[in-house]
């Protein structure tokens, strides 16, 4: 037999209502999406598979097929693989009862058949067959009973056990039983001691069944009559001890809940317990119907515990949801049930009686409906058919439709052939009907994977809100749409629902993407314009202090944090600051552009409000030091003391120069005094040496504090180079005040205009000043010094011809004789008034040419002793061994050229050479090297030793000699080379890094 699915046919089928119109797509906003190909949501598979007869019967699970012959034979296969197959006759049990019903459980592992009598000498059968066997087995415990349904364990799992089962049969009567395989025997167990108990508990609700116990019975609802039981499924509640029971008549639906609180057998006799005491009516659903037969389906998602139900009667399908852990009676589950009605066909011929399905199968969305010889998929949701399969006389009447409990596959079943049901995304246009119905949550959520879809829901949710004048989260979900922008702000405008314009706007701003700008930009000014109007409009009618406004002002606050809107606030502040300006919203331009850390337009603002010192705080509270340099001028001009205070509280961090402009702008004493006080402490404390800080600072004292301008030139000395200030431009200021003569003095002296100096001192009668400036001159120059004093003698004597004062003034010069300032007496005054005076100065004459003389004699001595020591020298030697080795170098001395010092040193020429070259100054090195070059151009030449020069010497000699002063005129270690050099590192800077890893 070849594979399950090498055959295909294509069904006669007509799938409706699957595409999405191009209209719908056409009133949708700008969405880049692919539409997908259109599957039908259901389509069918043949199976290769031909049956030997005409099927009758039919049971699948878990991928095990079980079919039953018309020619009384029973197929087994195993659909994963179908080479595993098997036949078993029933003719043993089909001469006296026929074949009525297959019951497979989930697992597929547990197959029971079940026979009804032919004739009176027959007797109803139920057999047992297991996976693993081909033989059948009955019992006799239940003989006597037609069985029409089988309530499977959904949780057991067991290959030798069915576990706890419930028996449904014609009459209404409902067991609880266990099949346990055990070898080739199988047992039941009916738990016969417990029923007699169960019975005593339940005299009127469950009568006796022909006056006698009857074994393992646990609910009666046919009470004697031909009821019988069509549909039977029971299930446990996940993580508790609660079971559900749904059972089904023609015309009744039965729902019993209850807890099996206790293991022991029979285990749901627990549940039934709970309804002695409730009355009949309150356990079932009632319908009318004359079909001798309904059908129960459920449908579950995962495959669990269900949640949907389906029971087909001749009114139609009552379809419902429940909840097994919280729906406990039969009232909660009618309110969730509704009536669907069977499909019409095409044509309806009125003379042929309606056709009922004669089974059923359900989805998640949709049911399926088989008749003899069609199948039909109605829409849960819409009632609508989607879906219509017609089946030819080739395949046989349809026997039955089934879904495999274990892997939620459908498959159809005709009296020739075998088909899978493939269900395609059943759930693509549903959204449209939960759409149509109002139900948005629902239609969203089906609609989430097509684009398009999930749009057209959000409009029509948008919609509806919006006519219902919930404008506000109309505003939500129209953010979350592709609709276009402009006519939804449109919309919201001509209703003046600002608020919720508002709100999809703050909502539509979270939908862009970064690159967005533009939007991005236009939308949060437009928020913004919407904040500001409703604070504005609550500020203008006094509210400003009310909670409302506080609220409105928190929401605004927050929307400004967010991380695009202060990016774009920064990309457009001039803007946004003129938009809170002309609302007049001052405290929200404040907090913003603190926020912003734009203290350059929260110093403007508060400048503009006359705010002085609220901009200073703020200056000073930010760290932008190039705003102390654009908003000092006018502070200094409005808050000169504490904005100068704040300057120097900033210290190093700024640069006085840059401050300059502001500082020369300030007129006035108090202004003056300010800035006086800054620059004194850029000086003082900053040590500030920049010449246009000292010479405004000095101009401002010779135009403000005499005392300081002369404390300052004192603070700054007498030596040209070391003054800060500009000399020449200081004294020009000084010599256009006539009140700072003495500053002229000092300031002359200091360009060496002493002559010009004194003058001025002794016009100004200041001769203390004028005596200071004269002995200022440098020591050496003699002349001037003593051109001075004549000077201020001149002063001293002419017109007054006071010999007291003049011999003083004599003792306080020692450069002055009496015959110097003899020629400024008058000629009236005696030579006998000078008496004293010129012998004093004879003798000291006669003094200084003693003094002399024995100068010379002194000199005389030393030059001799300085002979006789330069004779000695030339005779001495000393005598050098040949392991003497160089100082520097430790070599051997006598191999090359050296030099031996009295001090006993020794160094080779070279070595001594190359460590005395750093030590020489930038003169004696160039000329060192110069000789060095003379030499060998005179090594080089012949003859020249024989050529002498006047002092007859060799010119190779002189060289040579010279050399030798430079390099040997002391000795390197304990010249005063060494001396001069002792503060030098052993190892240079640039070599230091290099020698420091060498010794790691």
């Amino acid at each position: 037999m070849t594979s399950l699915f090498d055959q295909f046919e294509q069904p006669s089928s007509k799938p409706r209502n699957n595409n999405l119109t191009t209209a719908e797509m056409s009133t949708l906003g700008y969405i880049n999406m692919t539409l997908e190909q259109d599957v039908p949501i259901f389509s069918k598979t043949k199976k290769d598979f031909t049956p030997s007869d005409k099927i009758t019967h039919v049971a699948i699970s878990n991928k095990q097929l079980a079919v039953a012959m018309a020619n009384n034979m029973l197929f087994r296969m195993n659909l994963h693989n179908p080479q595993q197959h098997d036949e078993i006759s029933l003719t043993k049990y089909t001469t006296t009862c026929r074949l009525t019903n297959l019951f497979m459980d989930p697992t597929g592992n547990h197959l029971l058949l079940t026979f009804a009598p032919k004739s009176i000498e027959g007797g109803p059968e139920l057999l047992y067959l297991s996976r693993k066997s081909n033989k059948l087995k009955s019992t006799t415990k239940f003989r006597g009973h037609e069985f029409t349904e089988v309530a499977w364990n959904t949780v057991n799992e067991s290959e030798s056990t069915t576990g706890p089962i419930l028996l449904g049969t014609s009459k209404g009567l409902i067991f609880e039983t266990e099949i346990v395989l055990e070898g080739d025997k199988f047992f039941t167990s009916g738990f016969s001691s417990s029923l007699e108990q169960y019975w005593r508990q339940l005299p009127n609700y469950l009568p006796l069944y022909g006056n006698r116990e009857v074994d393992g019975l646990v609910f009666d609802i046919g009470k004697g009559s031909n009821t019988p039981i069509t549909g039977l499924e029971f299930h446990k509640v996940l993580g508790s001890d609660k079971y559900v029971i749904f059972a089904a008549t023609p015309t009744r639906l039965y729902y019993f809940v209850g807890r099996a609180e206790h293991e022991e057998k029979p285990l749901l006799q627990q549940v039934f317990n709970r309804y002695l005491n409730i009355p009949e009516k309150d356990t079932y659903l009632e319908v009318d119907s004359n079909l001798r037969y309904s059908r129960l389906k459920f449908w579950s998602e995962n495959l669990t515990i269900p949640n949907c139900l389906a029971w087909m009667t001749e009114k139609g399908i009552t379809y419902g949801q429940f909840d097994s852990g919280i729906d406990d009676n039969m009232s909660t589950l009618k309110s969730r049930t509704r009536l669907i009605k069977y499909p019409k066909p095409l044509y309806e011929d009125y003379s042929v009686s309606q056709k009922f399905p004669i089974a059923i199968t359900l989805t998640e969305f949709h049911i399926l409906l088989a008749y003899t010889d069609t199948i039909k998929g109605v829409c849960l949701l819409n009632e609508d058919v989607v879906y219509e399969d017609n089946y030819n006389e080739a395949f046989g009447k349809l026997i039955n439709i089934v879904k495999d409990a274990s892997t939620g596959e459908i498959w159809a079943i005709t009296e020739n052939a075998v088909f899978r049901f493939k269900v395609s995304k059943e759930e693509r246009n549903v959204w449209q009907i939960f759409c149509e119905n109002q139900q948005f949550d629902l239609a969203k959520k089906y609609s989430r994977g097509n684009e398009a879809s999930y749009n057209q829901v959000l409009i029509k949710e948008a919609e509806m809100l919006f006519n219902k004048k919930e404008y506000e989260l109309s505003a939500q979900r129209y953010a979350e749409t592709q609709s276009s922008f402009e006519e939804i702000c449109l919309k919201f405008i001509q209703v003046n629902q600002q608020d919720s314009l508002k709100i999809f706007l703050r909502r539509k701003l979270d939908t862009l993407k970064p690159q967005d700008k533009t939007q991005i930009t236009m939308i949060v000014i437009w928020v913004i314009e919407l904040y500001l109007s409703k604070l504005e409009e609550k500020r203008l009618v006094g509210l400003e202090q009310s909670a409302a406004y506080l609220d409105i002002q928190k929401e605004f606050e927050a929307f400004l944090a967010l991380t695009e809107v202060s990016d774009c606030i920064k990309k457009n502040k001039s803007t946004i600051y003129e938009l809170m300006a002309s609302h007049g919203d001052k405290s929200n331009l404040i907090k913003l552009t603190i926020v912003n850390k734009d203290f350059e337009q929260l110093i403007r603002h508060h400048i503009y409000k006359n705010s002085f010192h609220e901009a200073l705080d703020v200056l000073k509270g930010q760290n932008k030091y190039e705003l102390y340099y654009q908003f000092a001028p006018i502070l200094m001009q409005e808050v000169p003391k504490h904005t100068v205070k704040a300057l120097i509280d900033q210290g190093k961090k700024l640069v006085p120069v840059r401050l300059l402009p502001a500082l020369v702008t300030c007129e006035g004493e108090f202004h003056a005094k300010q800035v006086i006080t800054y620059l004194e402490f850029c000086i003082d404390k900053l040590k500030n040496t920049d010449k246009a800080i000292h010479n405004f600072l000095l101009s401002l004292y010779a135009k403000h504090d005499k005392e300081k301008l002369m404390q300052y030139l004192n603070s700054q000395g007498q030596e040209l180079s070391l003054v800060s200030y500009d000399v020449h431009f200081a004294l020009r200021l000084c010599q256009d005040n006539p009140n700072l003569k003495e500053a002229c003095v000092q300031l002359s002296g200091l360009l060496g205009l002493w002559e010009s100096a004194v003058e001025l001192a002794l016009t100004d009668n200041n001769l203390k000043l004028a005596k200071q400036l004269a002995d200022m001159p440098p020591e050496e120059d003699v002349e001037l010094r003593k051109k001075l004093w004549l000077k201020i003698a001149q002063h001293v004597v002419s017109g007054k011809d006071d010999i007291q004062q003049a011999m003083e003034f004599l003792r306080q010069c020692d450069l002055i004789r009496i015959e110097d300032i003899l020629p400024f007496f008058s000629d009236f005054v005696t030579i006998d008034h000078f008496k004293e005076a010129i012998c004093n100065s004879l003798k000291e004459y006669n003094q200084h040419i003693q003094d002399l003389k024995d100068e010379m004699e002194e000199a005389t001595k030393s030059a001799h002793l300085v002979r006789e020591d330069i004779q000695s020298f030339r005779n001495r030697f000393t005598c050098i061994s040949s392991d003497k080795i160089c100082e520097i170098c430790n070599i051997t001395l006598m191999i090359k050229p050296f030099y031996m010092f009295p001090c006993q040193h020794r160094f080779h020429t070279e070595c001594l050479m190359s460590e005395l070259q750093p030590l020489l100054g930038p003169a004696k090195k160039n000329k060192l090297a110069d000789l060095e070059r003379q030499l060998k151009i005179l090594n080089t030449q012949t003859n020249v030793d024989n050529v002498s020069t006047g002092s007859g010497m060799s010119a190779r000699e002189i060289v040579k000699s010279e050399i030798d002063n430079i390099v040997a005129s002391e000795c390197l270690f304990c010249g005063e080379n060494m001396i001069r050099n002792i503060d030098k590192p052993f190892i240079e800077d640039d070599d230091y890094d290099k020698i420091a890893k060498e010794w790691e």
